[in-house]
């Protein structure tokens, strides 16, 4: 039962990956502090340098299940009408494994005392390695497995916007706008057996209302789409007491809904985790359960200098 598991598993997982429509970005339940990973304008956005880390196991104790870890670091430069950052990300699932690292810059407009638009760029690569030899088929002699991709190197470019006010965001990105093969395998037509990366869209949006003297709610979006795909939805509220500890629900609309907790100490420093569970798959009898923990530290010259526009974000 194991190994027809894994086998089974495995052969999912190559097989929407090397769909040319499918949902190919690694999905976070913290996407509210993810932002730099899919949209390059973000940088520079909090007034402070800021480093972010982010690891995610999706569907924990199912072999081959997706496991995702990402590294970003930006600051303002010059006098804050400029951001640069960095972004580092590896993706594994099953025997595919997608490694990506990119230079984030941003340029800031400021449109009034309380609200700046940001237009940004990136550029990186893409290593791309699939072990398919290691599988076992069902169908042998299939061409799509017969050849292991060893350290695909491709282009990344990406864009974005970002407006920002102390109390709201929106921002709109495309991480990558090249779409790369896979492989250089092709059938008699022309066409990658293997497939290519897809162009991916998002949206996000998020606010923050104060309730009370010691309670603020926040509510975020992400909206992500691509080409022949179903549009997916993130959905969060969370709630932050003595702007403090953050404690939140969220759903992911067809595919998952959960619950986030985190901290923050010393006004520079956050610490959170999620737990979510998926009900869309009617594939995962094993585990549903994904989970994720994030990082992020702002570098504060001044200790009395608050972070704004925006502090939460």
């Amino acid at each position: 039962m194991k190994t027809f598991k894994k086998i089974s598993f495995s052969l999912v997982i190559c097989l929407t990956v090397f769909t040319a429509k499918a949902q190919q970005d690694p999905m976070y339940t913290h996407y509210m502090f993810n932002t730099l990973s899919v949209n390059p304008a973000y940088a520079g956005s909090r007034n402070a340098l800021t480093i972010t880390g982010l690891h995610r196991s999706q569907w924990v104790n199912y072999h081959g299940a997706p496991s995702t870890q990402t590294v970003t670091i930006h600051t303002p430069i010059q006098n804050r009408n400029i951001g640069i950052g960095f972004s580092g990300m590896n993706d594994k699932i099953g025997p595919v494994n997608n490694t990506m690292f990119t230079g984030d810059f941003a340029y800031i407009f400021q449109l009034t005392k309380k609200s700046k638009l940001a237009v940004g760029m990136s550029g990186g690569i893409q290593i791309f390695q699939a072990n398919l030899n290691d599988l076992q088929l069902v169908q042998q002699n299939d061409p799509t497995f017969t050849s292991n991709i060893v350290n695909r190197v491709s282009p990344i470019v990406g864009a974005g916007v970002y407006y920002s006010r102390e109390r709201f965001y929106a921002g709109f990105s495309s991480p990558n706008l090249i779409e790369n093969n896979y492989s250089r395998l092709t059938d008699v037509n022309g066409t990658p057996l293997n497939g290519s990366t897809k162009r991916h869209y998002f949206f996000i949006t998020g606010a923050l209302f104060e309730l009370s003297r010691t309670l603020d709610f926040k509510p975020t979006l992400l909206v992500k789409a691509l080409d022949a795909a179903p549009i997916q939805m993130d959905l969060t509220a969370t709630f932050i007491i003595k702007n403090t500890l953050h404690l939140g629900g969220m759903m992911r609309f067809g595919d998952a809904f959960g619950g986030l907790i985190g901290l923050t100490v010393f006004n520079n420093l956050f610490l959170g985790y999620s737990y979510d569970w998926s009900y869309g798959s009617k594939s995962l009898k094993y585990s549903r359960w994904s989970h994720e923990v994030v990082l992020r530290f702002d570098f504060i010259k001044n200790s009395n200098k608050q972070i704004h526009s925006p502090r939460y974000f």
